[in-house]
């Protein structure tokens, strides 16, 4: 009788070729589509399997169930290899080349580090402002523009002559030392105001001792932040807080390196028992002063108060918007990339790292909140563009392309030609170069019928009214593009974007029109800027990070900063 033959052993592994086609959002097809193929195997080393001694008959036997449920666990295994592959070639998608919704970023578990994370950290707000500011045409502007003893625009320079002298208040200044400052903490504020109609957003702090409270319009690009000040006052708008009263002793000598930094290639007074200095915006408004040296109090989550030294200006002559707006403010927060700023201040006593951020909510009437330190920094979905360093220390980079839909409005060609592109928290709206705002316009002729200029509405230079009740801009954004601001390629394949939907660049006016946000850079004398301001910055966490020279972004409801997870997408 004969003995049957052993079925061959099957293949110890399979090579699995694997396609996957991500397409872009349906609402920004810029991003483009990305194509991956790879191989996966199984987990058995790989090696042919010998081959099987030839068969006595003809047709073959059909196989075993033992062999069929071989070939079905093995099918399975491919499947969930392919399945995986694919979930985690997207999720690397969404990190790597999109703006991914901050929504998206775990938070991870919420008891795990709670200690660890409130007792280094501090939270400040971002507040609204009371209604009734009279809003210019070209918006308000606080991009520092003062000018050095040859007339060149570049670095912010404080210009001496007949200034005031001060006369410190003869007050006692309590001496008590200060407690000592956690090493890369985070401070955190919260933010509140709007676009229209103040203008502004700003947060609190408090100074001097004992602490008061000022509220300081956020703005990323001032070197200086001041106050207003009863040095005495020669020209101050009358703000939410009583005047700064500087405390003898609290004044800072010309010496000083601080003073120095602020004045440039300016020769100090060697006579003169203060700092003076002066800074003119882009509005031609201005503020005159004096540096004064004080505490900063900062309330941490866990409710530990932090006090640090600080260096800011006395401001008690104010020209210009500054003093005519109703803004209910005290004065400025300066957050810019220079060493006098209020970061570079932190960092240089290691108590953050030299790293801020923003987040201002895409409600009309909404704030936010802005950090200083790293800690709020998503490890994952944020796009980041390095940042450009030169005589100014605005947060700048360069744009390649300006599209309007599928219509490009300006293009930076060669690398010579790329167009700055200027993050500015302290603008209102935001700033088209001539020839990009002049191609934006043009492409506005082709609205469908129910919007129609109306030149009698001087809230902003264009305003279209509707033949239909429009009470937010949800109502209109149908009708409008999204604009696409596109950075370098990255790995040659991807270009980084910068999107702002209409609801970010349109508001609604008091008398119920739609209105542009955008304006035309020359009103400003910045003809071939894009100043990118808080219309266009709402919805959005934006970091700028000193330490490494970059600015990133990415989309969010800016409801409350998140510590992130190691991996978004897993618990």
């Amino acid at each position: 009788m004969a003995t049957e033959e052993p079925l061959p052993p099957p293949p110890l592994s399979q090579l699995h070729g694997v396609v996957i086609i991500s397409l872009p959002p349906p609402d920004d097809p810029s991003k483009g589509k990305t194509i991956t193929a790879f191989t996966l195997s199984d987990s058995a080393p790989l090696h042919h399997p010998p081959p099987s001694p030839p068969q006595q008959q003809p047709s073959r036997s059909p196989p075993s169930p033992e062999r069929r449920r071989v070939l079905s666990s093995s099918a399975r295994k491919a499947l969930a290899s392919v399945l995986g592959a694919s979930f985690l070639v997207f999720s690397l998608g969404l990190c790597l080349f999109s703006e991914a919704p901050l929504e998206l970023l775990g938070s991870g578990s919420e008891e795990e580090g709670r200690a660890r994370d409130e007792a280094r950290s501090f939270l400040l707000p971002l507040y609204p402002k009371t209604r009734g500011r009279v809003l210019r045409e070209v918006g308000d502007i606080k991009l520092a523009a003062t000018r050095d003893e040859d007339g060149m625009e570049g670095v912010r320079l404080a210009k001496q002559g007949s200034k005031m002298t001060v006369s410190p208040s003869s007050s006692s200044f309590s001496s008590s030392s200060s407690s000592s400052s956690s090493v890369n903490s985070t401070v955190a504020l919260p933010i509140q105001g709007n676009v229209f109609p103040d203008g502004q957003y700003y947060t609190s702090i408090f100074v001097g001792n004992p602490p008061r409270p000022y509220f300081l319009d956020v703005d990323t690009g001032s070197d200086l932040t001041w106050i207003q000040c009863d040095a005495p006052c020669a020209s101050c708008a009358k703000g939410p807080h009583p005047l700064y009263k500087p405390a003898k002793g609290k004044i800072v000598p010309p010496r000083d390196l601080l003073c120095q930094e602020l004045q440039g290639n300016q020769k100090s007074c060697e006579s003169c028992l203060q700092c003076d200095y002066e800074i003119e915006y882009a509005d031609r408004s201005s503020s005159m002063g004096v540096l004064a040296r004080d505490e900063m109090h900062l309330i941490a989550t866990n409710g530990d108060r932090e006090k640090l030294s600080f260096v800011f200006g006395c401001a008690y002559d104010q020209q210009g918007q500054l003093l005519a707006s109703p803004a209910k403010t005290d004065g400025i927060l300066g957050l810019s990339s220079a060493k006098i700023s209020l970061p570079s201040q932190l960092a240089s006593q290691g108590i953050i790292s030299n790293v801020i951020g923003h987040c201002i909510t895409s409600e009309p009437n909404g704030g936010g909140y802005m950090f200083l330190g790293d800690d709020f920094v998503p490890v994952w979905g944020m796009t980041w563009v390095p940042a450009r360093s030169g005589l100014v220390n605005f947060y700048y980079t360069e744009v390649q392309k300006v599209n309007y839909g599928d219509v490009t409005l300006s293009a930076g060609g060669q690398k010579s030609n790329l167009v700055q592109v200027i993050f500015d928290s302290g603008s209102s709206y935001t700033f088209f170069p001539n020839e990009a705002y002049n191609n934006l316009i043009a492409s506005f002729k082709n609205l469908p019928s129910g919007l129609a200029r109306d030149d009698s509405d001087q809230t902003l230079p264009v305003c279209w009214r509707a033949d239909f009740p429009v009470r937010s801009v949800k109502d209109v954004k149908r009708f409008f593009k999204p604009l696409t601001l596109q950075f370098r390629k990255r790995w040659w394949v991807m270009p980084t974007t910068f999107t702002i939907p209409p609801e970010g660049y349109l508001l609604i006016s008091g008398e119920g029109n739609v209105c542009l946000g955008i304006l035309n850079g020359m009103e400003i004398h910045h003809g071939s800027t894009i100043i990118i301001g808080d219309v266009s910055l709402r919805g959005k966490l934006v970091v700028y990070d000193n330490v490494r020279n970059k600015i990133g972004w990415a989309r969010s409801d800016c409801a409350k900063p998140q510590k992130t997870s190691s991996f978004p997408f897993f618990f």
